[in-house]
């Protein structure tokens, strides 16, 4: 990086966007692919019990059928970034949304078991897709000065998705009489669902039309005059449009469509900061936060918790998770990407090894005695609060800040894709874990969480501030 870039890059820190409230609008919109993969992955809580019942299934095969999305959302975050490269962010955008819409239909209405399998690994290329093509666009289109709050509208949009998924999921059940078998509108309670989906999809569809292409895509493929507009638009009109497509020229200079092959290098097989990407990403889901929203529903009632009651739960743990995110906008561009992830670290273990603590005296009975019960419940949403305030934030904005500019869409499909192939294995060995034992799937969760820490603290560099330019 010359000295000329580095002054550039301060420039473009300081510069202001005109029309912030313009930004913020792009920002949600592209976020709503966030929206949608935090709804299909939380939505399939509700429907547990239901499908089993339906298709008469035991807990490793109803692990499985709900647990094989991911491995959709693993193909759809490998083949994303490449394809964004190639045919531009908004048209993936576009993809994903249809995939999501077709993917809600079929689901709703299964006429077999390996049908509905299908329809949720579509639905997970859908969430693959988005979980890459949200944050790499967001980092793109926002200032420096707001990249941080910008890219957690991401993370914002997922929790948010969460809730109103578990939201619907209560509305739903109490419509059928508290039965996920009942019939509302002519199909099971767990089938509409997962039905609902549509309508999010479509409006997400409809959003992607309304908001302008990456203007490193569209330098990328020599729209200069389209770049420099939307730059105008999204980093000022004061700032020297020329400075910052030439700034961005040079950091993509000897840039090639990023490929798997451009992330070769060193002994380790892949370059250091594509290892450190993986590191965040599996972290991020080996600390066990996707069974708070795929199995709650089932956990508490497993331990005894009446299931309206569980539903309950899981809906206020999706609000503890709204109200962590909006904590961790508000100081991730204040304090800092790592402070907040070591914070989140911290609390995460302790929460965890309280959980695994309350579970070991769960009862013959499958009952928690008073006191551990309401350990476990607090433990539980102060789990999901200090995750949501660190690590459920700052991995999507470190992942969208990290990389440099000429393997980033390619790295970070890389890293997501480890993501999905990390909550793959914790989706599906959840539930045979917790019938071994309970208390000690928490002491392994806990584990994880506390190695996080000197992974972060040796591993990671801050990214607080710095333009794109200067990445790597």
């Amino acid at each position: 990086m010359t000295s000329t870039a580095t002054a550039q890059g301060s420039e473009g820190r300081k510069a202001q966007p005109d029309h912030l409230g313009h930004v913020i609008f792009i920002t949600a919109a592209a976020a709503m692919g966030g929206f949608l993969f935090g709804y299909d992955s939380s939505v399939i809580n509700g429907a547990v019990e239901g499908i089993r019942g339906k298709y008469d299934i035991g807990s490793a095969a109803l692990a499985q059928v709900i647990a094989i999305a991911l491995i959709g959302c693993a193909i759809g975050a490998a083949t994303a970034g490449r394809l964004a490269d190639r045919i531009g962010r908004i048209r993936v955008m576009q993809i994903s949304a249809t995939l999501f819409t077709i993917s809600a239909v079929g689901s709703a209405l299964p006429f077999a078991l390996w049908d509905l399998a299908f329809w949720r690994v579509l639905g997970g290329i859908a969430i693959g897709m988005a979980s890459v093509i949200g944050p790499a666009y967001i980092a793109e289109v926002s200032p420096p000065a707001y990249r941080g709050r910008l890219g957690s509208f991401q993370q914002a949009a997922i929790v948010v998705g969460i809730a109103v998924s578990q939201l619907v999921n209560w509305g739903i059940l109490n419509l059928a009489d508290g039965d996920q078998r009942g019939h509302v509108m002519g199909i099971e309670a767990w089938q509409l669902m997962l039905g609902v989906m549509v309508v999010p999809a479509v409006l997400y569809g409809l959003l992607s039309f309304a908001i302008p292409e990456s203007p490193r895509f569209l330098i990328s493929v020599g729209k200069i005059d389209r770049a420099k507009a939307v730059l105008a638009d999204v980093e000022g009109h004061t700032v020297d449009l020329d400075k910052r497509v030439t700034e961005i020229e040079l950091a993509m200079h000897s840039e090639q469509k990023s490929t798997f092959k451009d992330l070769l290098g060193g002994k380790a097989g892949l370059l250091p900061i594509v290892w450190v990407g993986i590191g965040l990403s599996v972290f991020q889901q080996l600390v066990g936060i996707n069974v708070a929203f795929y199995y709650s529903a089932t956990l508490w009632q497993s331990v005894g918790i009446d299931p309206s009651d569980s539903f309950l739960y899981s809906f206020t743990t999706s609000i503890i998770n709204i109200v962590g995110t909006v904590i961790a906008m508000i100081f991730v561009d204040r304090i800092g990407r790592k402070p907040l992830a070591l914070v989140g670290s911290a609390g995460m273990a302790v929460s965890l090894a309280l959980e695994a603590w309350a579970f070991s005296a769960k009862a013959a009975d499958g009952s928690l005695p008073t006191t551990e019960g309401t350990v476990a419940l607090i433990a539980a949403h102060a789990f999901v609060l200090f995750f949501a305030l660190s690590w459920g934030v700052v991995v999507w904005v470190f992942l969208g800040e990290m990389f440099p500019n000429r393997i980033r869409a390619a790295a970070l499909g890389v890293a997501a894709s480890a993501q999905w192939v990390a909550n793959w294995a914790i989706t599906a060995s959840f539930p045979s874990l917790a019938d071994w034992n309970l208390s000690g799937t928490y002491v392994i969760y806990t584990v994880f969480a506390v190695l996080s820490i000197p992974f972060v603290m040796k591993f990671v560099k801050e990214t607080k501030g710095k333009a794109l330019e200067e990445m790597g």
